[in-house]
């Protein structure tokens, strides 16, 4: 059966009213997102893993860090195309009709290759763009010792070098009736 993936690219919003295409908005993202969904596959059966990750600008790359042993590894090793999503969730915004109660959200989609970095230089600089954006107040060398080949020899960094992405973004006036933030703690009666 063919589907509308067939028809479009990847990239294509359907909802061109809340598509995103101001790239620096797109890094900014990216920038602040604290995780993301790493998507791979197995032949024909798909595999999301929650990861954190890091953008880097001047490669145009997203790197992660994890076990060089596993499913993640093993589904890049035999197919290197991925995907890679992060999102956030706004107000609901609730209606008189249940089918047009909402949420706001904001998302970012890229397509890309990822690789599983074998050169130490490459692992270094990829793992401390990470400890960068989540440790930004401990430095290397005072906080912790710089990082060497042989620290990162008992780690896999993977770099998905980025081919695509797409972004969309809903978002009500601040005065919307009723809107609220998710609250964790609600139960149904």
């Amino acid at each position: 059966m063919k589907t509308n993936i067939d028809k479009h690219p990847l990239k294509e919003v359907r909802r061109k009213d809340r598509e995103v295409t101001d790239e620096a908005w797109i890094k900014d993202f990216l920038y602040r997102s604290p995780y993301g969904v790493l998507g791979t596959t197995d032949s024909d059966q798909p595999f999301l893993n929650s990861k954190l990750f890091v953008y880097d600008e001047v490669t145009k790359s997203i790197y992660l860090h994890g076990a060089s042993q596993g499913r993640t590894p093993g589904n890049i090793r035999a197919n290197d195309r991925v995907c890679f999503t992060v999102s956030e969730m706004g107000r609901l915004l609730p209606a008189d009709e249940a089918c047009e109660f909402s949420v706001e959200y904001a998302s970012v989609v890229v397509f890309g290759r990822a690789q599983i970095l074998c050169d130490p230089d490459d692992m270094i600089y990829g793992l401390q763009l990470l400890l960068d954006k989540y440790f930004p107040n401990h430095l290397p060398g005072n906080h912790y010792p710089t990082l060497d080949s042989k620290q990162v020899s008992g780690t896999a960094v993977y770099r998905i070098t980025i081919e695509s992405w797409s972004a969309k973004q809903k978002q009500a006036p601040p005065d919307f009736p009723g809107a609220f933030f998710y609250n964790q703690t609600n139960k149904p009666a």
